[in-house]
């Protein structure tokens, strides 16, 4: 019993509790836009859908340059002394800004090569115009978002975490009720910067008039060490975008293109209930492991991912699967019914990647930046032949075994090399 109120007082759990909120709130705003977007555009637009999101994905890390795990680590380590921080966030906010110029001004020009790339239809240059518009407030939210992080200003960000979730998936919602996949497209751009306004308020009150922001804080020795965050992140951004709009288009040529709406539905019902894990690993075990100064503390955080929030993450799963009919159906519709045998082997590979993403996020701490490249090139190399091979046999169905065969291998490579800070 004792124990039991001595969890209850701990900061990861009013951590937990609080993101619990935040997720549910995010879910429930995923739900309805899920909703709509099955209803209006079905397995066919979900489809593309897909392919922009993971193009944004990248864009992203492209746009901060990789810097918002960087900006996390520097910003908690730095926090207690000024002059370090005003440094810290001088280098990321200039940075920063000369790459969303250089960014939104390819969007705009070559956005008719975007559009070949992404959609392969010829209709939708006008989306990477819009986003080129949208990327600076965009990205700024995400940069907040991090700065925010690395302060420890847990509530704030789950609270801008909400507020924007709510604003924009209502827009969403009423963008594709009134204008089908286009609106869909709209959407999917919008509605992040518009948490831009959220962020920036908060930041605003925390560092008045941004005094930070002088030529004379900027520091180019700072900036080579946020480049090995910059390093790791690219690579991850490029291959994954490659590999997943390939197998995504893959399944369009070799099967149709509702089948590759099948996996991106899997995909989106997955990422909703891996809000919990992700958005956690973020605000709270990433800091703490970059924190950690000694292997007995950076096993201490290990100990509290395993114990407290793998069990609840598999106990999930496992609800998951036995209510997926009712859950397509909820959150889908009808028309994705034949999803059902994608469940098991998603499952299992979400098992795996929420093992594997706590060993990943101290690499990422650590900055151990060859071993990260070698372990991120390597599953993206499995998942692209596994991929290519099994959705040739077995269509959206052989994407997800792909992704169960990755994330295990993953895991297992990612365990042995910190066996000694696991075991």
């Amino acid at each position: 019993m004792d124990l039991i109120k001595n969890i209850f007082k701990t900061n990861l759990f009013k951590v937990t509790s609080l993101n619990s909120v935040s997720v549910v709130v995010r879910m429930a705003g995923g739900f309805l836009a899920s909703k709509m977007t099955a209803e209006f555009i079905g397995p066919a637009g979900m489809g593309l859908l897909g392919n922009l999101r993971n193009f944004l994905t990248s864009l992203d890390t492209f746009s901060t340059l990789g810097f918002q795990n960087g900006i996390i680590k520097y910003t908690a380590e730095n926090s207690a002394d000024e002059e370090k921080l005003y440094r810290t966030l001088a280098t990321v906010f200039i940075s920063i800004l000369f790459a969303i110029l250089l960014i939104s001004g390819l969007l705009f020009f070559l956005s008719v090569y975007w559009d070949a790339w992404v959609f392969k239809t010829g209709k939708y240059a006008w989306v990477f115009k819009v986003l080129a518009f949208s990327l600076p407030w965009y990205t700024g939210n995400l940069v907040f978002m991090a700065v925010l992080n690395g302060l420890g200003r847990y509530k704030k960000v789950i609270g801008i975490t909400i507020w924007g979730n709510v604003t924009g998936v209502l827009l969403s919602a009423l963008l594709i009720w009134k204008l089908g996949i286009e609106g869909a497209f709209l959407g999917l751009i919008v509605y992040p910067a518009l948490m831009f306004l959220f962020s920036f308020y908060l930041l605003y009150r925390t560092f008045p008039r941004f005094p930070f922001l002088r030529w004379k804080y900027f520091d180019t020795t700072l900036l080579k060490g946020l480049c090995s965050y910059s390093t790791m992140a690219l690579v991850t951004a490029v291959c994954s975008s490659l590999v997943y709009i390939s197998l995504r288009s893959k399944l369009m040529v070799t099967f149709s293109e509702d089948e590759a709406g099948f996996w991106e539905g899997i995909n989106r019902i997955s990422s909703f209930y891996f809000l919990f894990v992700s958005t956690l690993l973020t605000l709270y075990f990433l800091p703490k492991l970059s924190q950690a100064k000694s292997t007995i503390e950076t096993k201490a955080v290990f100990r509290a991912y395993y114990k407290g929030i793998i069990p609840v993450f598999a106990l999930g799963l496992i609800l998951v699967y036995l209510l997926r009919t009712f859950i397509i159906n909820l959150i889908l519709s009808d028309e994705f019914l034949p999803m059902e045998d994608l469940f098991i082997w998603q499952l299992l590979g979400d098992f795996f990647k929420a093992c594997s993403l706590i060993l990943g996020y101290e690499i990422l701490a650590k900055k151990q930046t060859r071993i990260f490249i070698m372990t991120e090139i390597m599953s993206f190399v499995v998942m692209y032949i596994s991929g290519n091979y099994l959705i040739g046999i077995y269509g959206s169905e052989g994407a997800v075994m792909a992704h169960m065969f990755t994330y295990a291998i993953y895991l297992l490579v990612l365990a042995l090399y910190s066996r000694k800070k696991l075991f």
